[in-house]
């Protein structure tokens, strides 16, 4: 990509970059178009080209970006000290949301990343696409798991949280009734919910 980029205006650049997001998001990488995403971020298809050489240039700088961007709000909203595993998991999605204030769609597009069957796209993320697994991966490591009911699985549990958060989601975002307040309410409302169901008494 072309540095000049990040000498234009932070404001055009968040524009840019969440009308990519939400193009990609939406469709995937074979299907979305730069028409579409010139026509939400409001610029000529010259000055994407000029900024990002090619649909799998912005491709790769958004995957690059969000990468970056996520792992840094994880890394400072969590707790390091903490070992509840649901208020581990409370932190994590709570960081994910503050991201989503400036980024509305950069968490859906992060979750399509592993559903792309582009190879171009596949290569174009290869060399961070466990970056941010690993990382959440690492926070949850500190969960003290004796708190959990002999029959509780915490492995089975989490994927069941992120299936269930992913689809919270969609479901706000298909009714245009996204808000990231709202949206955390809801989900620590669930995780209070699924915590009491698996902890010992």
């Amino acid at each position: 990509m072309n540095e000049k980029f990040f000498d234009i205006k932070k404001e055009k650049q968040d524009r840019i970059i969440n009308a990519a997001l939400k193009v990609f998001a939406r469709n995937g990488y074979k299907h979305a178009s730069t028409d579409d995403i010139v026509s939400e971020a409001g610029i000529s298809k010259g000055l994407l080209f000029h900024y990002f050489i090619s649909k799998l240039g912005l491709y790769e700088f958004l995957h690059d970006y969000s990468v970056r961007f996520m792992h840094l709000e994880l890394s400072t909203r969590v707790s390091k000290k903490g070992n509840d595993f649901f208020l581990l998991r409370e932190q994590i999605e709570g960081a994910k949301l503050q991201v989503m204030k400036n980024y509305p769609y950069m968490q859906q597009f992060i979750d399509s990343i592993p559903y792309e069957n582009v190879k171009e796209a596949l290569l174009a993320t290869e060399e961070k696409k466990y970056v941010l697994k690993e990382t959440i991966e690492g926070i949850l490591a500190q969960a003290d798991l004796s708190r959990f009911r002999e029959e509780a699985d915490p492995a089975m549990i989490s994927l069941s949280i992120d299936y269930t958060i992913q689809g919270m989601m969609k479901k706000s975002f298909l009714e245009d009734s996204f808000h990231p307040d709202m949206m955390a309410e809801e989900i620590n409302g669930y995780l209070h919910m699924v915590r009491n169901l698996s902890y010992h008494p």
